[in-house]
């Protein structure tokens, strides 16, 4: 069984089209899974010009029926993208191009005709100036398929998942923003999220929000009116959680096999962003987690400072494909048993 991944290069003035090119040109991927990447044509043969590499395609005249083949599916697409793209800045043109094709991967993957999303990085500023007006594309995703249950991102390193209660808020706001409802709520999705990846009995820690956990009181309540509460609440309700635990700890807890959790849920963005990128920049993946649809992206940027250079690492792309690769299975057979229930 062979997930059907709907690829997207990303924004084109980054290293988005560089390292999926790297990966792609890569034999074993195209045994691994089969492969539609929507993207413009010129911007895949520069990616691979940068690349150094080349990979062979089979051009997609249409969309209504897929035939996939030993090689990649390229569908030549820029949406309303018309003007060229500049490099190494952010711009209208590349944030157009980055929200067309991926808003085109999203409708197929939603349609059943793929199983899995998978893009490379993305420019804030440009999807922005383009007209996202959503401080995130998480939130965007979910506007487009008008999606209103809970949902969050989630980061992967070496089978470490982590998922955040606040995200891209500012700091002063988010002692404000942690309820007790919010934080069951993300021990509950990255929960569920772990069991469809194939973790059949997730092991979960939650990070306090002060430092050294509030030390009883005093740096702060939250610890004790707030996040410990919420634990027991989901640990009553058969999830295997811990904590809160300090935050300059948590992720100590034991190493590579012996690691302590599966997942750790932290209280804001650079809780958890600084520690797993310390553990892996280059072998983290982006989950977007709680949708109806499996979606994933490198956990890095689109490293405008050495685009077109050819030196981009890759080692989150392919760590990016081999999730992908797992959720587009677990999709497909989840799929295959509602239709089966259904009948």
């Amino acid at each position: 069984m062979k997930p059907r991944i709907a690829m997207a290069l990303g924004d084109p003035a980054g290293i988005g089209p560089e390292v999926i090119a790297k990966l792609l040109a890569e034999p074993s991927v195209r045994q691994e899974a089969d492969v539609l990447l929507i993207a413009d044509r010129k911007e895949v043969e520069e990616g691979m010009r940068v690349a150094g590499c080349k990979f062979d395609y089979a051009v997609a005249k249409s969309l209504e029926k897929l035939t996939f083949k030993e090689i990649p599916l390229l569908y030549d697409f820029r949406g309303e993208a018309a003007a060229p793209f500049v490099r190494r800045q952010s711009s209208v043109a590349g944030g157009r191009y980055s929200l067309d094709t991926l808003k085109l991967a999203l409708d197929l993957t939603r349609a059943g005709k793929t199983d899995v999303m998978m893009f490379g990085p993305l420019n804030k500023s440009s999807l922005h100036l383009a007209g996202m007006a959503y401080s995130d594309e998480l939130q965007w995703f979910a506007a487009q398929i008008g999606y209103r249950g809970p949902f969050c991102e989630f980061n992967v390193v070496d089978g470490l998942w982590t998922a955040r209660v606040t995200s891209h808020v500012a700091l002063k706001d988010v002692a404000g923003l942690i309820t007790v409802s919010r934080v069951i709520e993300r021990i509950e999705l990255v929960d569920s999220a772990l069991r469809r990846s194939g973790v059949q009995q997730p092991r979960i820690g939650v990070c306090g929000l002060n430092p050294h956990c509030g030390d009883e009181g005093n740096f702060g309540r939250e610890e004790i009116d707030v996040i410990g509460p919420a634990v027991a609440q989901a640990r009553a309700s058969g999830i295997h959680v811990e904590g809160p635990f300090p935050a300059d700890t948590i992720f100590l807890k034991g190493q590579g096999e012996r690691r302590a959790y599966d997942a750790i849920v932290t209280m804001y963005h650079d809780q958890g962003q600084i520690a797993i990128k310390l553990m892996g920049f280059s072998r983290g993946v982006t989950v977007y987690g709680g949708l109806p649809i499996p979606i994933v992206t490198p956990a890095h940027g689109t490293a405008f400072d050495i685009a077109t250079r050819g030196v981009a690492n890759a080692g989150a792309t392919r760590q990016a494909f081999n999730l992908a690769c797992r959720l587009g299975i677990a999709h497909q057979l989840s799929h295959s048993s509602g239709q089966a229930s259904a009948n």
